[in-house]
């Protein structure tokens, strides 16, 4: 089966949103709101467990501040931070404060170009997703991506396989003709639940996390000046990753 299409989560794998973009964000919303919750980079890698923003917040309070004393309304007012974390985001990916990581945009380009369909499957919202694209990888990116699977579009979250799932039908495409790109152990779990092939970039908050079943981990995508590293997988013999290495590792 030929591949046909790539299905990118984007929280760390398109960008170093989580340290960059997200945890700022949750820290600006906390201090507008008078709360005295604050997430420093080392806690929020271990928050990063828990998939989903709203979800983070929950656990925090559970295992993190017994001492905090839920209202009545605590489910409102955790939607009401999330929202406004979206905002702050929103507003520093607008700044360009969010770049991509490496070889991503030309990586992208390339597959565009050889015409492999391009989709993504997140948890981050829709909004994020959109601000992000035209910010940071160019106005009129979104429009790359056939299929925008974001946010609560399904229920269950990573690591469940439902948002590849949901992205696959929409795609109209089995998961042979595809190839997943995921930057942590839940992201693989959910892409290998879907049955698709993964390739794996680490960063900062995934290092040290289980990929086994991951058809390669790298430092990244890697560029002409600038190879990737190669952390575990087959060694294709190529120093950074285009479609022919895409090609080769979905064959192999």
């Amino acid at each position: 089966m030929t591949l046909q299409a790539l299905l990118f989560d984007v929280d760390g794998t398109l960008a170093d949103t989580e340290r960059d973009g997200h945890r700022p964000a949750f820290n600006q919303a906390f201090a507008e709101a008078g709360l005295d919750w604050h997430w420093e980079a080392a806690l929020y890698g271990k928050l990063l467990a828990v998939t989903g923003g709203k979800e983070r917040m929950k656990h925090y309070i559970d295992q993190y501040r017994p001492d905090y004393r839920k209202p009545a309304d605590f489910d409102d007012l955790v939607a009401s931070l999330h929202q406004a974390k979206t905002r702050h985001y929103s507003a520093l990916a607008a700044q360009g404060g969010i770049p991509m990581r490496p070889g991503v945009k030309r990586l992208l380009l390339e597959a565009r170009a050889a015409g492999i369909r391009l989709a993504i499957a997140t948890t981050t919202t829709p909004e994020n997703v959109t601000v992000l694209l035209e910010h940071s990888l160019g106005p009129g990116t979104t429009e790359w991506f056939e299929v925008i699977a974001a946010g609560d579009i399904v229920p269950a979250k990573k690591p469940a396989p439902d948002i590849y799932h949901y992205a696959l039908e929409k795609l109209g495409l089995p998961a042979g003709a595809c190839l997943a790109f995921e930057d942590s152990e839940n992201g693989l779990r959910a892409s290998l639940g879907a049955g698709l092939k993964t390739l794996v970039t680490i960063n900062d908050y995934t290092h040290d996390h289980d990929f086994r079943g991951a058809a390669v981990v790298l430092s990244d995508l890697g560029e002409p000046s600038a190879p990737a590293r190669l952390i575990a997988g087959s060694d294709l013999g190529r120093p950074y990753v285009d479609v022919a290495y895409l090609r080769a590792l979905h064959h192999g």
